[in-house]
């Protein structure tokens, strides 16, 4: 059965498939809708600017159009200005003596004076212009900035366990291709109020003209709009599988660029490469097919005012015939008011295509500022002062995943004030969650972490946090100078208060000797250091905190026996005014704890102090004497 759509039917249908990809973005719910609407609020006035340079813009290219009409008109008349027909010209007849002025003036002089005219708009046209583009241009400066620090935000209000589960270069790319998807649709708003006017303005040339011309521009508008209903669903599916491919791709570079040295030491560099091209390849079908759809819509658009000039040239005739003047120069007008029609659908249909390619970018700028699927860290809570009594762990398990197995099975202990708990086992039995549980950088899966009797999920992470000092094996330094990387997060450090620091975990010496000394800079995540000199940098920072609770994952793993002899003294003087967490691989570093805790598959099955966990034949003892036997000229010279 066909069904037959009324006019209006047709039009609103086609109203909302063209009006959805401009006026969606700005009009849905979504974050960065949102965040349009609430920026236009506050800028209106640039808006309104904007709004003014366009209606002005227009008025002026439709004005100036009617002075050429004019002038041409003056030319072809036989009698010169006498032989005008004003009677057409009803905006003249307002200004009453106008009328006469013009009848009566020599040709010449009146010919040079509407040119001279015609310069005077086109020069208030461009004045417009750059008033249109610069209100748009600060508008847009606003949004992109605004864009940028809730990306910022977004990521850094993420836990640790949700950021974790992003790519860094996914992370990357959200925060460039969001801000430019933002600039990309308001320059796309700006050029579609700016040229929809100036269509209107021609469209209403051609009116005065001749209904015939109407026709033609209706006929070349209508194809555009038909060969666009077509393509539009096509170049937005293509973009966003091209934003996916560059995502990858980009993730994959990001990747091989931070793991060089890996890369290097495992011999897989032409592999990378290998993969880096044939995902180049792949994005290179995608955008050779974005291309393809993209490219339709301009030649075409500039085709068809050549048919149609060609067609209604021909009409003109029949038009026109009936004037003893005015042929000439309605013709010519028609011709220059085709031409620019003709551009300004080119463009119109160019914004739509762009706003085509940017539903990959805007979509996942929203993806990234909505909080759908996203665990946003806990805000508020219970200021952290001090630790007065002890920290305890009452049944604390730990899933990364639901679908994963626990990492951690009913923990419990407690470690009082001013104590040092060791954590010792194999790898992966559950150490460094526990000091990841303790930092706030996962939250329990079950039970309760207790800071004084009061469960650590009420307490305000942030305070908690900054009476931390945690000091790991994969030491982050940022390419700042070392005293900055030693101060960082320690506002109030003096140089003296630096150098105190890096003195008490024996970096001094290595820090003194270099030409710059505290202002050399380590470069991208501290590679000109050493692994023992990052990781004593990374302790002097953590002294320079004076924590409540040190965290000691590893600390001495990439020193050297010296090294580490001298680092270990420093943190044996520093932590007996302290609480401490120790994971150790080397037991021979923690056998002053005040407790060791020996972690297997997530449980703990011994407890106790040094000297009684060997007493008791368990793991604890096996481990030692493994220990023990690995290194035995080491223990001999020791007890000697």
């Amino acid at each position: 059965m066909i069904r037959h759509s009324s006019p209006s039917s047709l039009l609103r249908r086609l109203a909302r498939r063209f009006a959805g990809p401009l006026l969606t973005p700005f009009l849905s719910q979504q974050p960065a809708a949102q965040l349009l609407r609430t920026t236009a609020r506050q800028q209106w006035k640039l808006l309104a600017l904007n709004f003014g340079a366009s209606l002005v813009e227009a008025f002026s290219e439709g004005a100036t159009l009617g002075v050429i009409f004019l002038a041409l008109e003056l030319l072809s008349a036989p009698g010169g200005s006498a032989g005008l027909d004003l009677s057409r010209y009803p905006s003249i007849g307002v200004l009453g003596g106008l009328r006469e002025v013009i009848v009566q003036a020599p040709r010449t002089p009146l010919f040079i004076g509407l040119l001279g005219l015609a310069v005077l708009l086109q020069a208030l046209m461009s004045l417009a212009g750059y008033l249109n583009q610069l209100s748009v241009g600060y508008f847009a400066a606003r949004c992109v900035v605004t864009v940028k620090t809730l990306i910022h935000q977004r990521i850094l209000a993420l836990t640790f366990a949700c950021a974790s589960r992003y790519r860094v270069g996914d992370l990357l790319n959200q925060a460039t291709d969001g801000p430019d998807a933002i600039n990309r649709y308001i320059n796309s708003l700006s050029q579609l109020l700016l040229n929809g006017l100036l269509l209107f303005t021609y469209l209403a040339v051609l009116i005065a003209l001749s209904p015939w011309l109407l026709l033609g521009a209706a006929g070349m508008a209508l194809l555009i709009t038909l060969m666009q209903q077509q393509l539009l669903p096509r170049i937005r599916d293509a973009s966003r599988q091209l934003m996916a491919s560059q995502v990858r791709l980009g993730s994959r570079i990001t990747e091989d660029i931070q793991g060089l040295r890996l890369l290097h030491s495992m011999g897989q560099l032409e592999a990378a490469d290998r993969t880096v091209r044939a995902e180049m390849q792949q994005l290179e079908v995608e955008q050779r097919r974005q291309s393809q759809l993209g490219a339709v819509i301009g030649p075409f658009s500039r085709f068809l005012p050549i048919l149609a000039i060609a067609v209604i040239a021909a009409l003109s005739l029949l038009a026109f015939q009936g004037r003893v003047t005015g042929v000439l120069p309605s013709l010519a007008t028609f011709v220059v008011a085709l031409q620019r029609l003709n551009m300004r659908l080119g463009i119109i249909a160019g914004v739509f295509t762009t706003l085509g390619n940017n539903t990959g970018a805007y979509e996942r700028l929203n993806e990234i500022l909505s909080p759908a699927g996203k665990e946003l860290r806990r805000q508020g809570g219970v200021p952290f002062q001090e630790l007065k009594h002890e920290i305890r762990f009452e049944g604390v398990s730990l899933r990364y995943a639901p679908e994963l197995p626990p990492v951690l099975d009913q923990v419990s202990f407690r470690l009082p004030k001013g104590q040092t708990l060791a954590l010792v086992g194999a790898s992966g039995a559950g150490k460094s969650s526990i000091a990841d549980l303790l930092v706030g950088l996962y939250a329990p899966s079950g039970g309760r972490i207790e800071i004084d009797g009061l469960d650590l999920a009420r307490l305000d992470l942030a305070s908690w946090q900054q009476r931390l000092g945690v000091v790991s094996q994969d030491t982050f330094l940022f390419n700042a100078a070392l005293a900055e990387n030693i101060a960082f997060g320690c506002s109030w450090a003096t140089r003296a208060d630096v150098q105190a620091a890096a003195a008490q975990a024996q970096a001094a010496g290595f820090i003194e000797a270099l030409p710059e000394g505290y202002d050399t800079l380590v470069g991208e995540r501290g590679y000109r250091l050493s692994g023992g000199q990052r990781q004593r940098i990374s302790l002097a920072r953590a002294i320079l905190r004076n924590p409540e609770l040190l965290i000691l994952d590893e600390a001495t793993s990439a020193l050297d026996s010296q090294s580490e002899r001298l680092v270990q003294q420093a943190i044996e003087q520093f932590e007996r005014q302290r609480t401490v967490l120790v994971i150790a691989h080397r037991l021979s570093t923690i056998v002053n704890a005040d407790q060791i805790l020996v972690m297997e598959q997530g449980r703990v099955v011994e407890h106790g102090a040094h000297l009684e966990l060997l007493g008791r034949q368990g793991n604890y003892r096996s481990l030692w004497q493994q220990q023990v036997k690995a290194v035995p000229a080491t223990i001999g010279r020791t007890t000697t």
